[in-house]
């Protein structure tokens, strides 16, 4: 399966802020630990900066369904560091491997939606975007091989 990157996602640690929504940046270099210059307090102080959990991608075919049941939503909204394009949600799967740019990724479980969720422009307490996006909400990976990315790389699977 191929597909490429729409978009890559930062933010900075920012005090008292959550790890969504992200920024828009034009390159990013993925190292063990995630993305430099990203920060997800979430995955920092719940998950203890578990490997595991290092990236986050969302298929922008997933964004763009939310959307079309009229969640606000746009690519980093929903905190994923990677916006894909051309790879289905359910073709990730745990145990996948793929090449983005120079970085190797392995996905490791799928991304439950939580009430961070609530911290989106525009969404306020809508109890309905915590159980929107399940089953869509993204999934994590950990990294094999570290390496920059850039919008518009591919994404390929590998074996």
């Amino acid at each position: 399966m191929h597909g490429n990157v729409f978009q890559i996602n930062v933010k900075p640690e920012i005090v008292e802020q959550r790890g969504l929504p992200k920024y828009a940046t034009q390159r990013a270099l993925v190292t063990s630990s995630g993305l430099h210059g990203d920060f997800n307090r979430w995955r920092h102080e719940e998950a203890h900066d578990d490997l595991a959990m290092a990236i986050l991608l969302m298929p922008l075919e997933s964004i763009e369904e939310l959307r079309g049941e009229g969640w606000p939503i746009k690519p980093g909204d929903i905190g994923e560091n990677f916006t894909t394009e051309g790879i289905p949600y359910n073709s990730f799967a745990p145990g996948k491997r793929y090449q983005i740019g120079k970085a190797v990724i392995r996905i490791t479980k799928p991304c439950d939606p939580c009430s961070n969720l609530y911290a989106l422009p525009n969404i306020g307490e809508d109890k309905d975007i915590v159980k929107a996006p399940y089953n869509r909400r993204g999934w994590y990976a950990s990294v094999e091989s570290e390496g920059w990315v850039a919008k518009g790389d591919s994404i390929t699977e590998v074996t």
